[in-house]
Formats: C-alpha cells, structure tokens, sequence
C-alpha cells in the first residue's frame, strides 16, 4: 500500500510539474505572440515619407533640373490646382518651386523673417497694419508677377495676405 502511495504521490508530482510546464510554455507563447501583435502594430503606424512622394511628369523635373541644377532631390507632391510642387532645399533653406503640368515655371518661394524684410515693405506695415500680428512671411518670385513679399497677417476668419513689393508698394490686397 505504501508503495501505492508513492507511486501515487510521484505522479501527482509529475503531473504538477507537467502542467506547470504546459502553463509556461503557453505564457511564453503568448507573450510572444503579443509581443508580435505590438511590434507589427507599430510598424504599420510608421509613416512612409515614400508613400506620400509623388513622381512629377518628366517634363516637370526637367524643367525644374533646368531651373535648379544641382538640386537632385525635390519632394514632389501634387497640389489641389493639379500644379506639381517641388520641396527642397538650397544654401540650407527650405524652398518650393511651383510648376504646371507640362513644365512651365509658376513661382518659388521661401519663408523669411521679419528682419528680413527691406525697410519700405516694414515702413507700410508699420503705419497700416500695426494692429495685425504676423502669422507668416514668404520671398516670391513669380513667373507673371516678378518678386515680391507675401506678408499674411492674423484677422478673424481668413487671414490677410497682402503682396509687397521690394520699395512698399502694395499689389494687392
């Protein structure tokens, strides 16, 4: 009987030790099939920069290769007026270059400060648009209507976007 006894004692231990096993073994599973799940997860949340790079038409990088030689690597994207814009960089400064489909050079421009502005353009903002804050500044060159200075000022609804010339001169507004 004794004997019986131990017998069964051993295999109430084996199965203890089995099952505990088996539990571990499922937990380690888990914990890597979790640990999976969370990595893939992560991943398909990564954005893709080449995802939203766009291919420009051939005629629109040789144009823009003609106007810019030596910038081989603009960021292409499609705007809402089906015009490609290219983002890059020059002399360390961001820029984006406009171009219509067929290649044609719209506009370029870049973002500057305010201290950057010529005093003319400061004088006219000075004694008019005093009470405006200045949301954003940009240096254009237009293919119609040449260089000028897109000063947007904060007001209710949408913003002030007024056109400057080098000398103070208002071209729109």
């Amino acid at each position: 009987m004794k004997i019986h006894k131990f017998y069964e004692f051993i295999g109430c231990l084996l199965l203890e030790a089995f099952l505990d096993l088996y539990k571990i073994m499922i937990m380690k599973n888990l914990s890597l099939l979790l640990a999976g799940c969370l990595c893939v997860g992560l991943l398909s949340c990564q954005e893709n920069k080449e995802d939203k790079k766009e291919n420009a038409p051939e005629a629109v990088q040789m144009a823009f290769q003609k106007k810019y030689p030596g910038e081989d690597d603009p960021d292409w994207r499609k705007d809402e007026h089906g015009n490609w814009e290219s983002h890059f960089k020059k002399d360390g400064e961001k820029y984006r270059a406009d171009f219509n489909a067929d290649g044609s050079w719209i506009e370029t421009e870049n973002d500057i400060k305010k201290k950057e502005l010529p005093e003319a353009i400061l004088k006219v903002i000075k004694e008019k648009y005093s009470d405006y804050e200045i949301t954003e500044i940009e240096h254009v060159t237009n293919a119609k209507k040449g260089e000028f200075y897109d000063v947007e000022f904060k007001q209710k609804g949408k913003n002030l976007d007024v056109m400057f010339r080098e000398d103070g001169n208002i071209i729109n507004q």
